[in-house]
Parts: C-alpha cells; structure tokens; sequence
C-alpha cells in the first residue's frame, strides 16, 4: 500500500507509523486523515506484527488539524466528512491487535495529541509541548480525544485541561497521567526502542489479548463519544467564537471571543 503522506515501514514483529508532512508540522489535512484511516484499518488484519511505533518526521510529532486547510478559499474542508473519515482512524485504531506506543518529539497538539494519547504507551521528550487546544479556535477536541483523556485522567481533569487548552511541558503531562515516559532531549526514539525491544521480549501475546479485553468492553462508549464528537464540532464550525479564533489564530493575534 502506497501512502503520500504517511510512511508505514515493517521489520519483523514490529512496524513504525510515520507522519510525513514536515514542511506542515505534520498537521492533518483530508489526505492524511484517508491514508490513516486506510492504514489502521489494513493494520487490523495483520498476524505477524505485534507492535507498532507511531511517530512524526522533521521537528515535530503533529500540529494537528491542518487550520490552513480549513480556511482554504479554494478547497474549504468537509467537515462532516472529515468526521466520517475521523471515526474510521480512531475506531480502528483502538482495535489494532498489537501494542502502539506513540514516540513524541517537538510539539503534539490538538488531533495530533489525541492521536498520541490513543496508544497504549506515550513517550515523550523532555522539551515536547502538548496541548489540547481546540478551544483556542471555539472547537471541542475529536479524533476520540474526550475518550482517551477521560481514560487516562478521569471526568473531572479531563474537562478542566480540555477547558483550560493549556500547552504542557511533558514533566507536567507525565504529572497528571496523560503521558508515560519522559526522555532526556533527543533520545524519545531510543527510549521507544528500548521499550520494543522490552516488550517483544516479553510474553507479547498475553498483552495483546489483554488489551483486546479491555478495549472491546469500552468500544461501545468510544462509538458513543465519536458520534457526540462529530456532531458537536459541526455545531462549534458555525459558530462566531469558532470563526473568532480562525481569523485571530491566522491574523496572530489573541482572540476576543463572546460565548456565541
């Protein structure tokens, strides 16, 4: 399978995912999100692949939604669309017979950090930022970001660092629980090498089906929270607040926002 956007390389037992837009900070545009979608899905008949490390080319892991594309005069992104193509990644993603362990350098945000915070173990260097920050633009995170943070900090911190779209250094994301290893400046891919070679050392087959146990008694809520995720960010691309935070995030300024 060909990919122009993403690069998907296998050795073995294990694979690495790379997000392969640099000169956009790796930033989601429909493309990407289809190959994605294309490539978990083909993941999810693999047999021989017990692990798979997702990564980012160039200086950062993922900017997130590509916001260029989604003012685009030319080409104005589908939004409905996007959601369709959304829920497609994530549902796959979370049922990859396999361990994932997203391997973060420079900067995750948005639906870039929804993606890292979606496998099962987040490694992140020393000097990362990570940010949920859709609502510095009027939008609610997607990309199952309400399920993974939920999972992984509870109700309560969720909502707040949801609200807050505080960028967080990768000390503090590791201090609440959003993340699970901090590498010393420039050495996130030899940590995740590390803990591959840990983990395959391992009695990898006990893990995986553990997770499948796992993951398959909270998919009906993730299918739940995707279809919420969906029709909410709809609602929030009409509002003033969202076009608010486009145009002060594209003119680079802060935005004044109303509540509406």
């Amino acid at each position: 399978m060909e990919f122009t956007t993403i690069k998907l390389e296998k050795l073995e037992r294990r694979a690495t995912l790379t997000l392969n837009r640099p000169a956009s900070m790796n930033a989601m545009d429909t493309v990407m999100m289809e190959e994605l979608a294309q490539c978990f899905e083909a993941l999810q008949h693999e047999t021989d692949i017990q692990i798979l490390v997702i990564r980012g080319e160039g200086k950062v892991f993922s900017a997130g939604g590509d916001i260029k594309a989604m003012v685009d005069p030319n080409q104005p992104m589908d939004i409905n669309a996007a959601m369709v193509c959304l829920t497609r990644i994530v549902k796959a993603y979370y049922q990859l017979p396999m361990i994932v362990i997203a391997a973060v350098h420079g900067a995750s945000a948005g639906l870039g950090f929804s993606l890292a915070l979606g496998a099962d173990i987040v490694v992140a260097c020393e000097n990362s930022k990570l940010a949920m920050n859709f609502i510095g633009i009027g939008l609610i995170p997607d990309g199952g970001g309400h399920f993974f943070m939920k999972e992984r900090v509870g109700n309560v911190k969720a909502k707040q660092i949801i609200w807050e779209g505080k960028v967080l250094s990768a000390r503090e994301a590791q201090e609440v629980g959003l993340i699970d290893y901090v590498a010393p400046d420039g050495t996130v891919f030899a940590m995740a090498d590390q803990l591959v070679g840990k983990i395959l050392a391992s009695p990898i087959a006990a893990m995986i089906t553990t997770k499948k146990i796992l993951h398959t008694q909270n998919l009906p809520i993730l299918e739940s929270i995707l279809a919420m995720e969906a029709a909410g960010q709809s609602a929030m691309r009409k509002t003033t607040d969202h076009l608010e935070g486009i145009q002060a995030f594209v003119g680079k300024r802060t935005p004044v926002f109303s509540g509406k």
